[in-house]
């Protein structure tokens, strides 16, 4: 794509970024695709002196060397401080290529706003947008997910201790790309994103052109129901907290007993999470029939959880992890 002499960098170009606007110095996770380069450029230009970048690379393809090239070019031309981070994103046998790129990738950029700058910079703005939370949304229904997965993306989440930001999660995609172009500003292209043997890809490039013929506001109506999700969860999530604190810690089966079934899968789904373990819907649903049938003393409990076990000790549940 050519790229004018004389681009037009201006905020007026770009989508809103006033979700930023009352933090100090962040950096922009930069992969140099049109996204994060539409973020870069828009937060740079707004906030000359505040914004920083970060760019991941993941070592998987032989672009990967390019995309890094165009990162450290577009900061230098914008005055922009840049970490390169090198990551070894393979993924291990029986997991998922993206999962294992997205958490390298957060490992990544913690390690980068941790490690430079002076501890100054402990927010990260990302570029995803609405098209991208609409993936999210569909991937976890695709995959029976609950509430945690349909609230898909939040525009504020807090993960190693850093703070990451979203502020276009509202904005089409084409709409940051119409922005560059406007501005006559080139971007990278991944050739992964046209992969359709992810899923994610197969979803972008054959579903949401089907959905948006069918619905096209699609994305407002995808997003609200994403919000709707997640406010549930904070519900849930604040009744899991008082529940924890009436049954005990660890929970006692009596008191899990005088709860509803309902209540009861909350608050074992948050007693689990905070000694780092998680249940499957199978077996969450076997432990909630063993806790119903424990009437008598020498009841038994030992039910397989995660990598570990649920067990009865007493008159309480504890879990062992492996």
């Amino acid at each position: 794509m050519a790229v004018s002499p004389t681009p037009k960098l201006t905020p007026a170009n770009f989508p809103s970024l006033d979700a930023l606007q009352h933090l100090g110095p962040f950096a922009v996770a930069l992969s140099g695709g049109a996204d994060s380069t539409a973020l870069l450029i828009a937060a740079a230009t707004r906030w000359p002196d505040r914004v920083h970048a970060v760019h991941v690379h993941h070592g998987l393809q032989a672009a990967a060397d390019g995309f890094e090239a165009h990162c450290v070019s577009l900061c230098s031309r914008l005055h922009v401080p840049l970490v390169v981070q090198r990551v070894n994103a393979a993924h291990a046998a029986g997991e998922s290529p993206e999962d294992a790129a997205r958490q390298s990738r957060y490992r990544a950029l913690a390690e980068a706003v941790q490690h430079n700058w002076d501890g100054a910079v402990l927010h990260i703005a990302l570029a995803q947008h609405a098209d991208d939370q609409a993936e999210t949304l569909l991937l976890a229904l695709s995959r029976g997910a609950g509430l945690p997965g349909l609230a898909s993306m939040p525009a504020v989440a807090v993960r190693n201790g850093v703070t990451y930001h979203r502020p276009w999660l509202d904005v089409p995609g084409q709409a940051l790309r119409d922005a560059l172009q406007a501005a006559g500003e080139a971007w990278v292209e991944d050739p992964t994103n046209t992969d359709t043997r992810y899923t994610r890809n197969r979803i972008r490039a054959e579903l949401l052109p089907v959905i948006e013929k069918a619905f096209p506001a699609f994305r407002q109506t995808f997003a609200r129901s994403a919000s709707h999700a997640a406010q549930a969860q904070t519900l849930l999530q604040e009744v899991a907290v008082l529940d924890l604190q009436q049954v005990g810690n660890p929970p006692a089966i009596k008191a899990l007993q005088q709860l509803s079934e309902a209540r009861q899968a909350n608050v074992l789904r948050h007693w689990l999470a905070q000694v780092h373990s998680q249940a499957s819907a199978a077996q969450l649903q076997a432990l909630l029939a063993q806790i119903k049938a424990c009437t008598t003393r020498g009841h038994h409990i030992d039910i397989k959880v995660g990598r570990g076990f649920v067990r009865r000790d007493g008159a309480v549940l504890r879990c062992y992890n492996l």
